[in-house]
């Protein structure tokens, strides 16, 4: 856990963060990420002390800093009780060896901090096990071979998931316990395949929320579809998938997914790790893409998500753009992307506007008819009802027909 227990209080674990900046980002770039680091530190549930930055050429291949601010650091440690080091770099396994080694403390990046905090918002059995497997595969090779001290795995951040006694276990055991996730893992999205193509072949259109990070999707799920859910200020609040109905114009024939959200810097794999949740939504009709409207970073987000609906071959699923929190902008915004709409989800017009909004998207993307059906056949607008989204029924005298307009997937 987190927290650690000292005379009956919780105690929470003072963290020092640790960023060496690149040729790779901009000062701008370099600050975005360092703060959204701060923010990942407080979801965890620790305490940040300090942040410690250098910028250099490249990293240093053994210690990542420079031996100067290795040596600064561990003064710093030392002085002021840390409990562990984040680093916003991704380490090698000599590299993590070398400063928890040189520091006297533990120490960890930014994927094994956010495997954390999937850890600990995971809920549902696939969740727990990707979590599980995705720490495992990021863990082997910072045990086998590299004297990775498995007692510093036994509580803290970083940790939750598999647990000490797991990682205890032999190279063997490890490789054998991550081959069962994978086989439990294919049944359980065989029977979500399954659910997926029922739903697929029926004549709801199937939507899904996609965008960085504690962009507003969860709101927007529970707004437009009047349910409980987490709606949390705080990063990677949704990890599990949900999909919730909801009704446009009195038709309810449109279904909601809200998915784990993305973030800068992540690599691809940890994305694919949890699949179960993106592919929720790997066939949906309609992408809404929530961004923050008002974030100092929101180029960069956006960025991000398309970047990654691409690597994930989602990129050809149309898309609506949903800037949202508008309401906490003091000035008129640009949009970047098209086609959008911009909301702030607390606001009941807004909700309005963006239903409208999927309502048009839909049709755009769906397939017209208007089609004749003779009088003593009226029972066929019932299956039309049943089976599409019927607009009008009108009845021609003259012919004795009913004209019947509407749209399909």
């Amino acid at each position: 856990m987190a927290d650690k227990y000292y005379n009956n209080e919780i105690k929470q674990e003072k963290v020092l963060l640790v960023g060496v900046q690149t040729p790779q980002w901009t000062d701008f770039e370099f600050e975005n990420l360092m703060q959204e680091m701060e923010a990942l530190v407080n979801t965890a549930g620790a305490f940040l002390d300090r942040r410690m930055m250098q910028k250099l050429p490249k990293e240093d291949g053994r210690t990542l800093l420079g031996k100067g601010k290795v040596g600064e650091i561990q003064r710093i440690i030392k002085h002021r009780n840390i409990d562990l080091v984040v680093s916003l770099n991704p380490l090698k396994p000599v590299v993590h060896r070398n400063l928890e080694e040189a520091w006297d403390c533990r120490v960890i990046d930014r994927i094994q901090l956010i495997l954390d905090i999937f850890a600990l918002r995971a809920k549902s059995r696939a969740g727990k096990l990707q979590v599980e497997l995705a720490q495992y595969q990021y863990l082997l090779p910072r045990i086998i071979g590299q004297g990775l001290e498995l007692s510093r795995l036994g509580g803290g951040i970083g940790t939750r998931g598999p647990g000490e006694t797991k990682l205890e276990s032999d190279r063997r055991y490890l490789r054998t316990r991550m081959r069962k996730i994978e086989k439990d893992l294919s049944a359980i999205e065989a029977h979500r395949e399954r659910t997926r193509l029922k739903r697929q072949q029926g004549n709801e259109f199937n939507i899904g929320l996609v965008g960085y990070t504690n962009a507003g999707k969860s709101t927007i799920l529970t707004k437009l579809t009047q349910s409980d859910t987490l709606v949390q200020d705080k990063l990677f609040a949704t990890l599990d998938p949900l999909t919730r109905s909801f009704a446009i114009r009195g038709f309810e024939n449109f279904t909601l997914t809200d998915t784990v959200g993305f973030i800068e810097e992540l690599p691809t794999k940890l994305i694919h790790a949890f699949k179960s949740t993106l592919e929720e939504i790997s066939d949906v009709d309609l992408l809404l893409h929530v961004i923050d409207a008002g974030h100092p970073a929101r180029f960069l987000h956006e960025q991000t998500v398309l970047s990654l609906l691409k690597d994930l071959k989602m990129d050809q699923i149309p898309q609506l753009v949903v800037y949202n929190k508008i309401d906490t902008l003091n000035e008129p915004f640009q949009p970047s992307l098209f086609p959008n709409v911009q909301i702030s989800a607390y606001w009941e017009e807004s909700i309005e506007l963006l239903k409208e909004e999927i309502w048009q998207t839909c049709k755009s993307i769906a397939q017209p008819y208007r089609i004749l059906i003779p009088a003593d056949q009226a029972q066929k607008i019932y299956e039309y009802q049943q089976n599409t989204i019927v607009e009008s029924i009108d009845f021609d005298q003259v012919k004795q027909n009913y004209i019947v307009t509407g749209f399909k997937k």
